[in-house]
């Protein structure tokens, strides 16, 4: 089978590019690897912000979507010791510049605004060859083979795509976190009464943390954040719950028992989640044919809150370029990926700076201070 245009991952990125595209008449494939759009639960909250994830969701058409499943109040952020002590607080600006949204229904927007026919869910790329001339043949784990004109990979950290580029691969950041939950089934988790409140918790120290928030069903997510050796984590059985969550409250002694609560009343299988990142400016020769948006093409850490807003950014982005250059993909490719490094490599440079600076020997005091002095590398 030959398509046009294969975006392999049905992620924010991939699916906003395929959003734009179709917005102009531009219909392209979307090959996900999962089987249906339900097949796993899409995580917490994202803050949306309003000089790139914003500007793509416009791009897209979705923006008033978008507004209807905002949370109020939710981008307030506290900082406590390992006391509990509150150390700054910061209330929710209301001025829409990064509001929080739930994952799970920022993708549903998307989803719903695409054909059915534009994904082919069950469809897990095995390998990528190409063919010359920019044309690519892609073979899927289910048997399927496609040849394609265009290529972009949307398909994460581990991107199948990401080799026809670079050799680069991702490394590991120094610091995983494990993700737990309590599931509100009763409106136990009270704002007033509740460690998570309803802003995002930052218990911070040297070294490891307890970063919490509430969702939009009260369901408080937390992550608990450790600098220890990935070896450290492969060690630990995560199907164990309870002994795998006693080992990590373990790593919090001395804590308050309010925060270490948070990890070990668990209502879910902790999840692994090392943090990996690819090198601050990594970037490619060009290749015909064949780009990379989201965390395929700069996967970083969490600590700037970038990596959806740039996925999301780089489809709307790359979406444009192709529309603006009708019939010239090199053009529209080289158009796309310039800005897409210098941009990516300055955010990729402030998660680096703000993970060190959470962990850190002087946290939490060294994220107070971030707080207190955040100005956005756009405006700075």
């Amino acid at each position: 089978m030959t398509t046009s245009i294969a975006i392999i991952g049905a992620g924010l990125g991939g699916l906003t590019l395929a959003r734009v595209l179709h917005v102009h008449g531009i219909e392209a494939t979307i090959y996900e690897a999962e089987a249906s759009a339900q097949a796993r639960g899409q995580g917490g909250l994202l803050d949306i912000h309003d000089y790139n994830g914003q500007l793509a969701l416009k791009d897209a058409g979705l923006f008033d979507a978008f507004t209807g499943i905002i949370l109020p109040g939710s981008e307030g952020q506290q900082v406590l010791d390992k006391n509990g002590t509150i150390l700054l607080d910061q209330a929710d600006k209301g001025d829409g510049g990064r509001p929080e949204v739930p994952r799970g229904e920022l993708r549903r927007i998307l989803l719903e605004s695409l054909p059915p026919e534009t994904i082919r869910w069950g469809h897990k790329l095995t390998a990528a060859t190409a063919l010359g001339d920019g044309r690519h043949q892609l073979v899927f784990a289910n048997g399927a083979t496609v040849t394609t004109d265009i290529l972009v990979g949307a398909d994460g950290a581990w991107s199948r795509v990401r080799p026809l580029l670079t050799a680069v691969k991702p490394a590991y950041a120094g610091t995983s976190f494990i993700e737990t939950c309590q599931i509100d089934r009763a409106g136990r988790y009270k704002p007033a009464s509740h460690p998570a409140g309803g802003v995002t918790l930052m218990a911070i120290a040297p070294g490891k943390g307890i970063i919490g928030h509430r969702e939009d069903d009260g369901t408080v997510r937390v992550y608990a954040a450790l600098t220890k050796p990935e070896a450290w984590l492969a060690e630990i059985d995560f199907s164990d719950r309870a002994t795998a969550l006693a080992r990590i409250a373990a790593e919090f002694d001395g804590w308050s028992p309010a925060l270490t609560a948070l990890i070990t009343g668990s209502e879910a299988d902790p999840i692994p989640r090392a943090i990996h990142a690819l090198p601050i400016g990594h970037r490619w020769d060009r290749a015909t044919g064949v780009t990379l948006i989201g965390d395929a093409a700069h996967l970083m850490s969490p600590f700037a809150g970038e990596g959806a807003n740039l996925a999301l950014h780089d489809g709307a982005e790359l979406g444009k370029a192709i529309v603006a250059h009708a019939g010239n993909i090199e053009a529209a490719i080289a158009a796309y990926e310039s800005p897409m490094f210098s941009r990516s490599a300055a955010f990729a440079a402030e998660s680096d700076r703000n993970l060190k600076l959470f962990f850190a020997d002087n946290a939490p005091h060294s994220v107070v201070e971030l707080f207190t002095n955040y100005r956005p590398v756009e405006a700075a």
